[in-house]
């Protein structure tokens, strides 16, 4: 299945996700380069929800430019299979070489808005990122390395420190979202 098709079958888990999934269509319907960030209104990026074998952790870094705990994730840049840009992503911003997709299927749609910053020495404007997650275990007695050009940390956080830790409210309440989904699944 293709990336389109993926987010066109994902069934919203909640009122957010249905909204934000009407997003992602009317873009889709909208922007012909979603895939790449010369789409600068609004583009494609996977993430990586990341836990523990014991399900009460999740794995992050200390983003540099958001100066936040976030998940780990990265723009598609050209690459269809979501799932593999967001393992792909994790691995790279965490050291961990062994991650693997709890689900194949989406977990997650998000809007994501991103305020205007430098990159690289270059201005970044505003714009959308419409986030695909994934659910993907790690193990916890796995070196940790950050990777230094985006984040200068890396720690596994207990689901009810995360609030705590993360210092963009709007990102908070993915994050409690995705954990109240973890848990709700029993998994």
């Amino acid at each position: 299945m293709n990336w389109m098709d993926e987010i066109r079958s994902y069934v919203p888990w909640n009122e957010q996700e249905k909204t934000d999934k009407n997003m992602f269509l009317h873009c889709m319907n909208v922007f012909d380069n979603l895939l790449n960030r010369s789409s600068i209104v609004a583009h494609i990026t996977s993430s990586a929800f990341l836990i523990d074998k014991s399900k009460d952790k999740t794995l992050m870094v200390y983003h540099n430019i958001y100066n936040s705990w976030s998940w780990t994730g990265g723009h598609a840049d050209g690459d269809g299979d979501l799932l593999a840009v967001a393992v792909r992503e994790a691995q790279e911003e965490t050291g961990v070489k062994n991650i693997h997709p709890v689900y194949k299927d989406v977990f997650s749609l998000d809007v994501l808005p991103v305020l205007g910053h430098i990159k690289r020495g270059t201005y970044i404007p505003a714009h959308i990122h419409l986030s695909v997650a994934y659910l993907c275990e790690a193990d916890e007695r796995e070196t940790l390395k950050c990777k230094p050009d985006e984040n200068s940390s890396v720690s596994w956080i207990p689901f009810d420190k995360v609030a705590e830790w993360s210092s963009e409210p709007h990102m908070v309440k993915v994050y409690e979202k995705l954990i109240y989904k973890v848990r709700d699944l029993g998994l």
